[in-house]
């Protein structure tokens, strides 16, 4: 089997999903500018994502295995090539409404397919969580390199300009579809049930389990923490540190990149140091950035911004608390994918993608409440709340890694 052709599907496919599915800061921060509409209602885009992405991953799983994970793919591909098309020609906020949609129907498949096969094509725990956490690093650079091409579309003298990102998107999508189509996707897996039905009743049952129920708990959390600020960053960097929209765009960047670096970096630590003491520690550390950063945005005069060395330091600064959220995401997701045998991964990464969907509509739709209701200097500080419930989940984990008497090696009895 040649897996390299297979990796090289699965990477692609993240990355061009990596740009649609986390512009919607950006286009919450259009939404607002271009089309009129509040912060509130603006918000609402994370739920036309995320729910979309909740409800088909929780139908998906069960169903998935069945017609084929390539042929699930390739539809994907095609629903939200049909998407970027509607948005470049629609462009009204009904078509960024419609596009995020289709956007997340496609990605509930891409993710429980890909991180379905990355158990496939993976033989032990340690393999798994080098390229879970290797692909998810990739993910975070399409997200950057989102954030830089968009504002290179903005025009002063042409308001609709930015639009012709979707044609170039549309292109994209249409040559991963290609590359989808012509490589070879002869894997084996198991069918976790003998129908499509006792396929979902199991993968309800994976519930029972104490390790999936602290899991879900931690996914909703994390995500909830990491959409609300990934969100509503431009529009942080434009109404609260004043900066011009194209740059308050481009700066967001620099969360995107931090986090990349974070996972990457953790990827390495993880072989040599216990994941629950990396973990504790990023969480600590990202808990700091909060206190400490935050209250360095209240009351900030507004100056012109002719250059990035114009642009305040608080800019800068802030972003990087995504080095410390990064490595959470996809440690707790490795480590409940890697306890669970193989034939069930497709249905757990199901209930992984339904629960990190929910958090996400829940953080981003609570921080533009905040928004609104306490400005945005405030906003970011209900984020303390979520870390701190990912402390507790941490300690639940350690008291599970302590009970199995394994330092999260569960390739023999989980495998």
């Amino acid at each position: 089997m040649n897996n390299w052709k297979i990796k090289t599907s699965l990477y692609l496919n993240y990355f061009v999903f990596a740009i649609l599915l986390n512009s919607v800061g950006i286009l919450i921060q259009k939404s607002i500018n271009t089309y009129h509409v509040d912060e509130l209602k603006a918000s609402s885009l994370e739920a036309f994502k995320d729910l979309s992405i909740a409800f088909v991953s929780f139908l998906i799983g069960s169903f998935l295995p069945r017609i084929g994970y390539k042929k699930g793919m390739l539809i994907a591909l095609a629903l939200v090539f049909v998407g970027c098309i509607g948005m470049y020609y629609g462009n009204s906020f009904t078509s960024v409404r419609i596009l995020f949609a289709c956007v997340g129907i496609s990605f509930a498949v891409i993710k429980v397919s890909v991180y379905s096969m990355i158990g496939i094509i993976t033989s032990n725990d340690k393999e798994h969580k080098s390229l879970l956490t290797s692909i998810e690093s990739f993910f975070m650079i399409g997200i950057a390199g989102g954030f830089v091409v968009f504002p290179l579309f903005y025009s002063d003298t042409n308001p609709d300009a930015w639009l012709r990102i979707y044609l170039l998107l549309a292109v994209l999508i249409a040559a991963s579809f290609i590359i989808l189509l012509v490589s070879d996707f002869k894997v084996n897996y198991e069918i976790p049930g003998t129908s499509l039905g006792d396929d979902f009743i199991e993968m309800i049952k994976l519930l029972k389990r104490p390790l999936v129920l602290i899991f879900a708990v931690a996914a909703f959390m994390y995500v909830m923490t990491e959409q609300g600020i990934m969100s509503w960053l431009p529009t942080f960097n434009q109404k609260v540190l004043h900066l011009p929209e194209r740059t308050s765009v481009f700066m967001a960047v620099i969360l995107m990149l931090s986090i990349a670096l974070g996972r990457y970096i953790s990827s390495l630590l993880v072989k040599k140091i216990d994941w629950l003491i990396i973990l504790a520690a990023c969480l600590i550390g990202a808990a700091l950035m909060v206190l400490f950063v935050l209250p360095q945005t209240q009351h900030l005069e507004a100056k012109e911004i002719l250059s990035l060395k114009d642009v305040p330091v608080i800019a800068y600064v802030f972003p990087l608390i995504g080095f410390f959220l990064a490595p959470i995401y996809p440690l707790v997701n490795s480590f409940v994918l890697s306890a669970t045998e193989k034939m069930f991964h497709s249905p757990m990464a199901s209930l992984l993608v339904f629960f990190s969907a929910i958090g996400g509509t829940i953080g981003s739709r609570l921080v533009g409440y905040l928004f609104k209701h306490i400005g945005g200097e405030n906003a970011f500080y209900f984020s303390l709340i979520p870390m701190t419930v990912l402390m507790i989940c941490l300690f639940f984990f350690y008291r599970i890694q302590k009970k199995t008497g394994a330092k999260i090696e569960f390739t023999a009895g989980g495998h």
